[in-house]
C-alpha cells in the first residue's frame, strides 16, 4: 500500500545552469511570458528579438528592455550575440526557422508541436544530431516538479501493472475563419495546438501507441474542432485523449495500475497537484502539492533551465523527452488528424465570438488576464 510518494530530485530554475544569450523568434503573447519568466527566475537572459515586422520586434524590445530588436528572422538566428534562439511563431513557419538557426550553430528551443509534420520533426532532429546543438520542443511539461514524480510513481512500480491512461484539453478558441487556428496552411486545428498536451503525457505514462483510432468534427475551414483518440499501447494498455477547440473541458489527467491510480488535477499541463488513490475503496489517498513558489506562465522557466544544462553537457536532445518520443507524438497527432478529416463530419456552427489568445498572438491590453490559455 503505497503511504508515500517517492523523492526526486527538482532541478529549481536559476540553480547553477549555465547563463546563455536567447533570442526570440515571434515577438507575440506567448513569448512575452517566456521573457518574464527566465528573466524572474533563471539565469537566462534574453538579449534579442527578430520579427518580419520590424516595427513589432521594436516594440517587444522596448517592452522587454532587449538589447536588439531585429527586422528580419535571418538577422536574429544569425546574430553572434546570441547563442540560443527560441521559436514562437505560427507552427507552419517552425521547421524552416528552426533550421536556420540550426545551419547558424544555434542552441534551439521551439514553441509546440514541434513541427506540423512527422517528416519535418524528422529533419530537425537529424539536422541538431549533425551540428552538434540541441534543439528541444517547449514542452514545459516536462520539465515540472509534478512530472518528475508522476514519472517515478510510473517506473518504480508504485502503482502496480498501469493499464490505462486519459488526457484532455479542450479551450474556447473562438476566432474569425481567416484566425490561424482556423487556418490548414499554418498548421490550424486543435490536435496540433491543444491535443499535443495530452498526447505527451499519455507517451510519457504508456509509450507509443501500437494501434489509434480517431473520431472528431471539422471546421468549416477545413481543420479538426473536435477529437477524441482512443489507442492501445504495449502489454495492450490504452489510453483516450479528447481535445477541443470550441469547448472549455476539465484539462485533467488520469493514469490507472492494478495498485493505485493518480488523478492529475487540471489545468494538468501546468504546475498543478495529483492524488495517488489506492486500488480498493476506501484505500488511503497521498496527494503530492508542488514545494515550489512557481506557479502559471513563471514555470516556463523550468525548461530554459533545462535547455541550458543540456547544451552545456554537450547534448543534442532532451534525456525527459527525446527526439524519438517528440517524433513519436507528431506521428500520432499526424494519424489523428487524416482519420479525423477524412471522416469530415461538420463541427457545430460559431459564433466567432473572443477568446483568449493562443501562443503567438498579442495580446489586446483590455484582456490582459490569462483564462485558461493554452500555448
Amino acid at each position: 500500500m503505497l503511504t508515500t510518494l517517492p523523492d526526486t530530485q527538482i532541478h529549481l530554475p536559476g540553480a547553477g545552469e549555465p547563463s546563455l544569450r536567447w533570442g526570440v523568434v515571434g515577438p507575440g503573447w506567448i513569448a512575452g511570458e517566456f521573457v518574464r519568466a527566465v528573466h524572474a527566475h533563471s539565469a537566462q537572459r534574453v538579449v534579442a528579438v527578430g520579427s518580419r515586422s520590424p516595427e513589432r520586434a521594436r516594440a517587444f524590445a522596448d517592452a522587454h528592455r532587449l538589447d536588439r530588436a531585429h527586422g528580419s528572422v535571418e538577422a536574429l538566428v544569425t546574430d553572434p550575440g546570441i547563442d540560443v534562439v527560441y521559436i514562437a511563431t505560427p507552427h507552419s513557419e517552425h521547421a524552416a526557422i528552426g533550421l536556420a538557426a540550426i545551419a547558424a550553430g544555434k542552441h534551439v528551443l521551439i514553441e509546440k508541436p514541434i513541427t506540423v509534420t512527422t517528416a519535418e520533426a524528422r529533419e530537425l532532429s537529424a539536422a541538431a544530431q549533425s551540428a552538434g546543438v540541441i534543439v528541444m520542443e517547449a514542452m514545459w511539461t516536462r520539465y515540472l516538479p509534478q512530472t518528475s514524480v508522476l514519472r517515478a510513481l510510473v517506473t518504480g512500480g508504485d502503482l502496480g501493472d498501469v493499464r490505462s491512461a486519459s488526457a484532455d484539453h479542450g479551450q474556447r478558441i473562438v476566432r474569425p475563419a481567416d484566425h490561424r487556428m482556423y487556418d490548414p496552411a499554418l498548421g490550424g486545428g486543435a490536435l496540433l495546438d491543444l491535443g499535443v498536451y495530452p498526447a505527451q503525457f499519455l507517451q510519457m505514462v504508456l509509450g507509443a501507441p501500437t494501434s489509434i483510432e480517431a473520431r472528431g468534427t471539422v471546421t468549416g475551414t477545413g481543420v479538426d474542432a473536435h477529437a477524441v483518440v482512443v489507442s492501445t499501447h504495449a502489454g495492450g494498455a490504452v489510453s483516450t485523449l479528447y481535445t477541443s477547440m470550441l469547448e472549455r473541458t476539465p484539462t485533467t489527467a488520469t493514469i490507472a495500475g492494478t495498485s493505485a491510480f493518480v488523478q492529475v488535477e487540471g489545468l494538468f499541463y501546468n504546475p498543478t497537484s495529483f492524488t495517488v488513490h489506492g486500488a480498493a475503496h476506501g484505500s488511503p489517498t497521498v496527494r503530492w502539492q508542488d514545494p515550489t513558489m512557481l506557479r502559471g506562465f513563471a514555470a516556463l522557466s523550468y525548461e530554459a533551465t533545462a535547455l541550458a544544462r543540456y547544451a552545456g553537457e554537450g547534448r543534442t536532445e532532451s534525456p525527459v523527452h527525446t527526439h524519438a518520443e517528440t517524433i513519436s507524438v507528431m506521428e500520432m497527432l499526424e494519424a489523428a488528424r487524416v482519420q479525423v478529416l477524412a471522416a469530415g463530419v461538420a463541427a457545430p456552427a460559431q459564433d466567432l465570438a473572443d477568446a483568449p489568445p493562443a501562443h503567438g498572438e498579442t495580446r489586446p491590453a483590455a484582456t490582459a488576464a490569462t483564462v485558461g490559455s493554452a500555448r
